[in-house]
């Protein structure tokens, strides 16, 4: 787990590099402002670390707790549910929800877990077909409709074949923009309420998938689907293919919601639970060498 999550630093302390060639024992605020911005963590974050901060010499321990300390949200404990679990899958176009959700899938299955997923994105016809290809790939069934369908009647099949055929997890896909924010927000929101119908409690969990190349951007679009819908936690991809890794800080203390997972590779097993000592622990490695 620890090597995906060093390996997905790989461009984050590339760009680190940039501003402090050598790793040290110790930098200075100054310095230190440096790294934190260039890693893309937020400039109010950065502001608020260095503010908190009373030393001269920032040591790897003194960054190490104030950087833990923004990701003080990213626990997450499991709700009592009845099985089928049922999770919501959200997030703009582009952002890896597919392809995500076909990690989870495998992770599910791999357990042992029967699943099925649900092609809630009827918005697109590309959607569809891509999802439908994952679960055959991953012989996993799923229910779908054709492109222009009811996205809340796929939802309610889903989750009641699920549960008469005493399956374990339902992953259901839904649409990433429609005409406008007011359209998308009605729709989650109906989705929302015909899972409940479908199966008291449901959805357990809505997942938001953001894009880990947006960095800081992404914080905007992330309340903006909170306070559609209310969000569960967060699933990070592709951050693997960006140097902007210290926006995770920004986005965890910005909305104080759980960071679930990491996407940090193309493969099924690539999708690693978020750890934030780990993640802490394999930036500041980059960073500091052990005192002497």
């Amino acid at each position: 787990m620890f090597g995906f999550i060093k390996k997905s630093l790989a461009k984050t302390v590339d760009a680190i590099k940039t501003v402090v060639p050598k790793r040290k024992v110790s930098f200075t605020k100054e310095e230190l402002e440096d790294i934190l911005l260039e890693a893309d963590v937020a400039y109010d974050l950065v502001e608020i670390i260095i503010n908190e901060i009373y030393q001269e010499k920032v040591t790897r321990d003194i960054l190490r707790s104030k950087l833990l300390a923004t990701l003080a949200y990213t626990s997450y404990k499991e709700p009592e549910f009845v099985a089928p679990f049922v999770e919501l899958i959200v997030g703009v176009n582009g952002a890896g929800k597919t392809t995500t959700i076909s990690k989870l899938a495998a992770k599910y299955k791999s357990e042992g877990k029967k699943v099925m997923l649900g092609a809630g994105d009827t918005f697109r016809a590309a959607a569809i077909e891509q999802l439908t290809l994952w679960a055959n790939k991953l012989d996993i069934p799923i229910v779908s409709s054709k492109q222009g369908h009811d996205s809340s009647a796929v939802a309610y099949d889903t989750i009641d074949s699920a549960k008469s055929k005493d399956f374990d997890n339902v992953i259901i896909d839904t649409a990433g923009r429609l005409h406008t924010q007011t359209n998308l927000a009605n729709e989650l929101k109906k989705i929302k309420r015909i899972c409940d119908k479908a199966h008291s409690g449901a959805p357990h969990r809505t997942i938001l998938i953001i894009d880990g190349t947006q960095g800081n951007s992404a914080i905007a679009q992330a309340k903006a689907f909170n306070e559609m819908i209310g969000i569960d936690g967060i699933i990070i991809t592709k951050l693997d293919g960006t140097p902007k890794g210290g926006s995770i800080f920004s986005i965890a203390y910005a909305l104080a919601l759980p960071i679930l997972f990491v996407g940090t590779g193309e493969q099924p097993e690539n999708l690693t639970p978020f750890d934030k000592y780990e993640f802490v622990d394999g930036l500041l490695d980059a960073i500091f060498v052990d005192e002497i």
